[in-house]
């Protein structure tokens, strides 16, 4: 019997997962390995090389190091719950003009489930990730801080996950720096994982074209979304585009126009096919309304309002805002200074300190004067 019970562990075959079930092997629990097949990129009609968490090589490098400590190692199918799920989400809100995020619905959603739901069935107390975030139990919740690594720090994508999984849950790399990660790597003999390149793709969008993804995906949907209006913000006609569910909010590249400065995208109009083009000014927002809340520091903010710093993308430096709950599932964001982008879709992400309060989906976003 292992000191601290059995502990199921999900190794995507990179370093960091790789590396939280060594740690947790030689703290004394019971390891079983398990990766989880989620896509098959053949599938998609892509022509670039299956990589990242869903590859024959990553699968065999999550077995290498099972194997190399001894301990049990299994693929989980879960391709169909994956695909109903997070890639008809994904594929529907660029349709409906959003933005979204299918790592973090992919967690919420996909990931923490079947890892309990396997976990059970293999009597594990716990289940594992390689995480860069801490969690620790605090006034009866189970609270996600940031990671000792900022550059690493991914309590972002966990915004989502239940307090009823939380509870089972460990993130043995909060307190590391990926330095110190890849050291460790490299002292067990595990230069594979050392010298592997880490991905950022989307796992099903390993050439990071969702564009192609979405024309692969619905062969009619060019020639039905085509011909739409390029507009200024004032309703002035600039241009035809290619159909609106290829552009996001933000973006500046590829579009195809040129009016001697520059401009980016500021809004999406599916209702009429139609994209809004305006100044870097433009794209700047007060506040923001999030729907969809899944709190983690509190139980309920109802009544209240809430200093924060708020994220509104993975990669964003996170801005001081004030919180208020305005509905059981609903909340509004309000910036001490504009923020640029905020696109329908992505995540809201509230910070008090390094204390996740908790997240929702951006429903829309606004200019105070608009209000």
């Amino acid at each position: 019997m292992s000191k601290h019970g059995r502990v199921l562990v999900a190794m995507s075959g990179g370093i960091d997962s790789s590396l939280a079930a060594v740690m947790l092997h030689e703290q004394g629990y019971e390891v079983i390995g398990m990766t989880m097949k989620t896509w098959d990129y053949a599938s998609s009609g892509g022509t670039k090389k299956e990589t990242g968490c869903c590859s024959l090589d990553s699968i065999n490098d999550a077995r290498n190091v099972s194997v190399s400590l001894g301990f049990p190692h299994y693929i989980l199918d879960i391709r169909n719950e994956f695909g109903d799920y997070v890639i008809d989400h994904f594929t529907n809100e660029y349709l409906d003009g959003r933005t979204p995020n299918p790592c973090v619905l992919c967690n919420t959603h996909i990931k923490w489930d079947a890892l309990l739901r396997r976990a059970d069935k293999l009597d594990c107390q716990w289940i594992a990730t390689g995480h860069y975030a801490n969690l620790r139990q605090e006034n009866g919740r189970y609270v996600i801080s940031k990671g000792l690594d900022e550059n690493k720090d991914q309590s972002y994508a966990l915004w989502g996950v239940s307090q009823e999984s939380l509870a089972r849950t460990i993130l043995p790399l909060g307190k590391f720096r990926k330095t110190e990660i890849r050291q460790m790597a490299a002292d067990h003999g595990f230069m594979e994982l050392v010298n592997k390149p880490e991905s950022y793709e989307i796992c099903f969008v390993p050439d990071n074209d969702y564009r192609g993804f979405l024309k692969r995906r619905l062969p009619n949907l060019e020639r039905e979304v085509a011909g739409g209006d390029f507009v200024l913000e004032d309703g002035t006609v600039v241009g035809k585009h290619e159909g609106y569910p290829f552009y996001t909010v933000g973006q500046r590249k590829g579009l195809g126009i040129a009016l001697g400065y520059p401009v980016f995208v500021t809004a999406i109009d599916k209702v009429h096919n139609r994209v809004v083009l305006g100044t870097r000014q433009g794209l700047e927002r007060d506040g923001l309304v999030a729907r969809q809340l899944n709190l983690v520091k509190y139980a309920d903010l109802k009544g209240r309002q809430l200093e924060t710093i708020t994220k509104v993308r993975y990669n964003d430096d996170g801005t001081p805002a004030i919180i208020s709950q305005t509905d059981e599932d609903e909340m509004t964001v309000l910036f001490h200074e504009p923020v640029e982008a905020i696109a329908p879709g992505q995540a809201a992400v509230f910070y008090e300190g390094d204390d996740l309060v908790g997240g929702g989906w951006i429903h829309q976003n606004f200019k105070q004067e608009a209000l």
